[in-house]
């Protein structure tokens, strides 16, 4: 069988020079591949199957309604919510969206310099590297917030130091390595200043 195939297959390459070996294979499998999949109603049964067939085809599709709608929807805008918390709105957007977030109210340290973030436009980097910053200062809060509550909190098992431990210890080692060798040059970097 592989030498009719390799046979073929030089005929054809000589025939049409352009391929580049194992035409006629890859007819063969292409072939042996449509002749062992399954049928329609063979994978019927699978939960979700056929969903991206033609919309003609799918079992759903008298269901659908285009555009999609929401129960009774209510007519005009949304009623806006009531704002009990400061909520920061970026300065290319003018007024408060109807809905927003108040589980984590801005306080301290990281909600002053989320609100120095929100001064600044949003294709401005120095706004993002701000609210990453604030959200690095509100982890330390949040720590010292436990502390000062009488709970310890457990670092270890927040940052995933046991899971990768487990998993991934030659990660681990390779991050423990890099913040030694930074906080180490810190440190020589503080000790030579001190000196001079």
């Amino acid at each position: 069988m592989d030498s009719d195939i390799v046979r073929r297959d030089m005929a054809e390459q000589r025939e049409h020079p352009q391929h580049h070996g194992h035409v006629d294979y890859e007819r063969q499998l292409d072939y042996d591949l449509d002749r062992h999949r399954p049928s329609r109603e063979q994978l019927a049964h699978i939960k979700g199957w056929g969903a991206d067939l033609d919309r003609r085809n799918r079992p759903a599709v008298p269901m659908e309604h285009e555009p999609p709608r929401f129960i009774n929807p209510q007519p005009g805008q949304p009623v806006q919510q009531a704002q009990t918390v400061e909520v920061f709105v970026s300065p290319e957007r003018p007024g408060i969206t109807p809905v927003f977030g108040t589980a984590q109210p801005p306080r301290g340290l990281s909600g002053a310099i989320r609100r120095a973030a929100y001064k600044r436009t949003e294709n401005d980097l120095r706004h993002w590297l701000l609210l990453l910053v604030a959200d690095r200062v509100n982890v330390v809060e949040g720590i010292g917030q436990d502390l000062m509550e009488g709970r310890v909190p457990n670092i270890l098992g927040e940052m995933g130091i046991r899971s990768e431990l487990r998993h991934n210890p030659a990660g681990l080692a390779r991050k423990a390595a890099i913040a030694t060798a930074v906080a180490g040059g810190i440190w020589l970097l503080i000790n030579r200043a001190r000196r001079r």
